[in-house]
C-alpha cells in the first residue's frame, strides 16, 4: 500500500508495530511504536496550546536522540512544517534561518540552545526541550489547531549546508518524502527485525528519510548515540548493538581505511611491495575485510554510503575485501535518493541505476558522453523558499530538476557521477577537467589526508592537507627533533611536494596534470555530511 503523507506513515506503523521497539538511546531509554504515538500527541498539544496553526514553521535543532524523531513526527503530522537544522550551523546562520523561515516555535537540545540569540528566541511562541519533551519557555498562550496534512502540504523546509554556496531553503511536501518509501523498497527492503545504528546528523535528509522514516515505516528499531561517533564511542556501541543497517558518508569509511588498513599494509618497503602485487593485495584485503565486518558487530547486511563521492581506492578495497557496502546517490532537493546499488549491483565507481519511477536524461552531453543529470521524480522539491529566481534556474520547462551533477551512463544504465558542474574546470584548449577525479588520485597518496584541486591563474593547483601521523611514522626521528632540524624538515616538505606532483601527473591524463601543490595546514572546513566546502578554497585561490 502506497502511503502519501507522514501522517499516514506514523499512524500505520503505530498500529502495525505497536509493541515493538521503535527508538532507543544506546544504554538509555527506549520507546515502543505505541509510546512514540503517545509522545507525538503530547508534543502536538504543546504546540497547539501556543497558538500554532496549519503550515506554521517549527525549528528542530537537536543532537541525535529518540526525541528528535518524536518531535519531527509531532510537527509534520500535526499539520505544521518542520525546519530541521544541522547542529554545526553557526549562531548567525541559525538566527537567519529562524527569521527567514518565519518559524513560530522550536524544539531544541540543551547543548544547542545557547546558539540561539535571546533576541530571536524571545520572538518564538514556544520552545520545547528535546531531552525530556518539556516546555523551556512559552511567550504565547492561545488556542491553535491540529490538522491532518494532505499530500501536497509542505512537510519540511530544509536549509542546505552547501559546498558551493550559501544555504537555501528546500521545500519538501508530504508526498515528496512519503514517495521515497515506495521508490526505495524495490531496491532494498527493510525488515522488522533490522536494527539501525544512527551516527549521521538527523537533520540531513539522507539520515532522516532512510535512517528514520524508512526504518519507522517498516517497523525496524533505530538506536541512537548520545555522543559524537568518535572511535572510542563507536567501537563499543558497534560491539553492543551489532547493527544490521548503518548509513554513513564516505569520509568515515575513508578514515577507517586510511587509518587502519592502508597504514598497516604500507608501513615499510617490504609491505608496500607485497601490497602492490595483485593477488597478494586481494588476499590481504579479504583478511582485513573479515576483521572489519567483525568490528562492525558481525551482523551488518546493509552499509549505505552516500552524501558524496566515495574515493576510488577505498571502494576498490571494499570490493576486494567483500565487505558489505551499498552506494546511494541523491540530493536534499530530491528527498534524497535518485539512484542506488546494493549487493551484486555494486560496480566500481558507479552509484547504480536510477530508481524505478524516476525519469532522467543528460543535457549538454560532450564527446565523452558526459552531461548534466536531469531528473523528474515524485520526490523532487517544490522549490526554494522565497527564492523564485533560484527555483526557476533549477527546473526545465518540462518539469525536470537540474541536479548540477555531471554524469554518464554505461551500456547497462549504471550511473557514474563525474562531479559537480560548478566544480568543472575548462582547460586552455577547451577540454573539461573534473577536479574530483584528480583529488581521488591525490588522496591515494600515503601522506595526504584530503585535497581540493582548483584553478589559479589558469593553472591547476592542488591544495592538500597532510596526514601528519603517516609522516611522523615514516620519519619519526626527524619529526621528533623538529625543533632542532626545522630547516631539514622544510626541505623534506619541498621534496614531498615534488613527489606528490609527480605521483599525480603520472596517473592522470594530460589536461588534468597539476602544476603546483600547496599545503593547507588545517583540515578543510566541511558540511555536516563531511563534504568539503569547496567555495571557501576555490574563492581563496582566485583572490591570490
Amino acid at each position: 500500500m502506497k502511503l502519501n503523507t507522514l501522517y499516514e506513515i506514523l499512524h500505520e506503523s503505530v498500529k502495525n508495530f505497536s509493541e515493538r521497539i521503535a527508538f532507543s538511546l544506546w544504554k538509555g531509554n527506549s520507546y515502543t511504536f505505541k509510546q512514540v504515538g503517545e509522545k507525538v500527541a503530547e508534543v502536538q498539544e504543546m504546540l497547539r496550546s501556543a497558538g500554532l496553526k496549519k503550515g506554521d514553521k517549527v525549528v528542530l535543532l537537536s543532537s541525535n536522540m529518540p526525541n528528535w524523531g518524536i518531535c519531527y513526527f509531532a510537527i509534520t503530522t500535526g499539520g505544521y512544517t518542520v525546519v530541521p537544522v544541522l547542529p554545526d550551523m553557526t549562531s548567525a546562520d541559525l538566527d537567519r534561518i529562524v527569521e527567514h523561515s518565519e518559524s513560530k516555535a522550536m524544539c531544541v537540545s540543551d547543548k544547542l540552545f545557547t546558539k540561539i540569540s535571546s533576541e530571536v528566541s524571545s520572538k518564538l511562541n514556544i520552545i520545547i526541550r528535546t531531552k525530556n519533551l518539556t516546555v523551556l519557555s512559552q511567550n504565547v498562550k492561545a488556542e491553535g489547531e491540529l490538522t491532518v496534512p494532505q499530500p501536497e502540504d509542505l512537510a519540511a523546509l530544509i536549509y542546505t549546508s552547501g559546498t558551493t554556496s550559501a544555504p537555501k531553503g528546500v521545500m519538501l511536501t508530504h508526498y515528496n518524502i512519503a514517495s521515497q518509501m515506495w521508490l526505495i523498497d524495490p531496491l532494498y527492503l527493510v525488515r522488522e527485525d533490522d536494527i539501525f545504528l544512527s551516527i549521521l546528523p538527523m537533520a540531513h535528509t539522507y539520515e532522516c528519510t532512510i535512517g528514520l522514516i524508512l526504518a519507522f515505516y517498516h517497523g525496524a528499531h533505530v538506536v541512537y548515540l548520545d555522543k559524537a561517533p568518535t572511535v572510542s564511542v563507536l567501537l563499543p556501541a558497534l560491539k553492543d548493538v551489532r547493527p544490521t543497517v548503518m548509513l554513513t558518508v564516505p569520509l568515515i569509511i575513508e578514515k577507517i581505511y586510511n587509518g587502519k588498513v592502508k597504514k598497516q599494509f604500507t608501513s615499510n618497503a617490504f609491505m608496500r611491495a607485497l601490497y602492490g602485487i595483485g593477488f597478494i593485495r586481494r588476499y590481504l584485503n579479504r583478511i582485513a575485510g573479515k576483521k572489519l565486518a567483525k568490528t562492525f558487530g558481525g551482523r551488518l547486511r546493509f552499509f549505505g554510503i552516500g552524501g558524496a563521492k566515495l574515493d576510488a581506492e577505498v571502494e576498490k578495497f571494499l570490493l576486494e575485501s567483500k565487505f558489505v557496502y551499498n552506494i546511494g546517490y541523491g540530493l536534499t532537493e530530491t528527498a534524497p535518493l535518485i539512484a542506488g546499488a546494493v549487493d551484486d549491483m555494486v560496480r566500481l565507481g558507479s552509484t547504480g541505476p536510477v530508481l524505478k519511477g524516476i525519469e532522467y536524461r543528460l543535457e549538454n552531453v560532450n564527446e565523452e558522453g558526459i552531461g548534466e543529470l536531469l531528473v523528474k521524480s515524485p520526490s523532487q522539491m517544490l522549490g526554494y523558499y522565497k527564492n523564485e529566481e533560484a527555483t526557476a534556474a533549477v527546473f526545465t520547462e518540462d518539469g525536470f530538476f537540474r541536479t548540477g551533477d555531471l554524469a554518464t551512463f554505461d551500456k547497462d544504465g549504471w550511473l557514474y557521477i563525474k562531479g559537480r558542474s560548478k566544480n568543472m574546470i575548462l582547460g586552455p584548449s577547451g577540454e573539461n577537467i573534473y577536479p574530483e577525479d584528480i583529488e581521488s588520485v591525490l588522496n591515494s597518496h600515503v601522506f595526504i589526508s584530503e585535497s581540493v584541486v582548483t584553478e589559479m591563474d589558469g593553472k591547476l593547483v592542488a591544495l592538500v592537507h597532510f596526514d601528519t601521523e603517516a609522516i611522523e611514522a615514516r620519519y619519526a626521528e626527524l619529526v621528533d627533533n623538529w625543533h632542532k632540524k626545522r630547516h631539514e624538515f622544510d626541505l623534506f616538505k619541498q621534496d614531498l611536494m615534488r613527489d606528490i606532483k609527480n605521483y599525480v601527473n603520472e596517473r592522470v591524463n594530460r589536461s588534468s596534470k597539476i602544476t603546483e601543490v600547496v599545503e593547507e595546514e588545517k583540515e578543510f572546513e566541511k558540511t555536516a555530511t563531511k563534504k568539503i566546502k569547496r567555495f571557501l578554497y576555490t574563492d581563496k585561490a582566485k583572490k591570490k
